[in-house]
């Protein structure tokens, strides 16, 4: 994720975003991917609009009429004056996922957005998520640890254990196929560390 938002350099392997490759022209291809990786960039001194209008600033083609668009997408327009400090965990989401909305990217890049949210919190992220989906043809990239979240919302999985990808499929054919995206994940799992998961566990850890 580091290296699509060119956040690392990668040491191999190419980028591409909308046909482009992110090496030839960075800023060009970049504005096409909004992110949140680890914690929200968020000032909580400031209220909810002007997080956003400060961020407004880097995109100069873009008319500020903008922000209220992106408060409402995600349900902060009643909020769009408070202070974040004030927010609740899934409130800070929301927000930092109207930043990353902001330049109507093709691509969002998230990193664990359920983590630290409750039930509630965690139902309506995946219903903001679903919906810039389907009603503004945005792609999600996200990574998460919590596999059932995973299998309710996201369309294809790509498994990576350390750095390698090791299997993509689509969820429809794992369901199909009457096994659950967990027992899927162990699975494959077992075949690349060969044999027992939790003896290869503890085996790589003698290593």
């Amino acid at each position: 994720m580091k290296s699509i938002t060119g956040l690392v350099r990668a040491n191999e392997g190419t980028v591409k975003i909308c046909e482009k490759n992110i090496s030839d022209d960075f800023e060009e291809t970049i504005v096409n991917v909004g992110c949140l990786i680890e914690n929200p960039s968020i000032i909580g001194n400031m209220s909810c609009y002007n997080n956003l209008k400060l961020i407004s600033n880097y995109y100069d083609k873009i008319d500020k009429s903008r922000i209220d668009e992106v408060l409402q997408i995600t349900g902060l327009d009643a909020y769009k004056n408070d202070k974040v400090k004030t927010f609740s965990l899934g409130m800070k989401q929301r927000l930092a996922i109207a930043m990353a909305i902001y330049q109507k990217p093709k691509l969002v890049i998230l990193d664990e957005p359920a983590n630290g949210l409750d039930i509630e919190g965690t139902r309506e992220l995946r219903r903001i998520i679903s919906d810039l989906a389907k009603e503004f043809m945005i792609s999600f990239l996200v990574s998460s640890h919590q596999i059932h979240e995973i299998e309710m919302f996201c369309d294809k999985i790509l498994i990576i254990q350390k750095g390698k990808i090791i299997d993509t499929c689509k969820i429809k054919i794992i369901k199909a196929s009457g096994i659950s995206l967990e027992d899927y994940f162990i699975e494959k799992m077992k075949e690349e560390l060969g044999g027992d998961l939790n003896e290869c566990n503890i085996n790589q850890y003698k290593k």
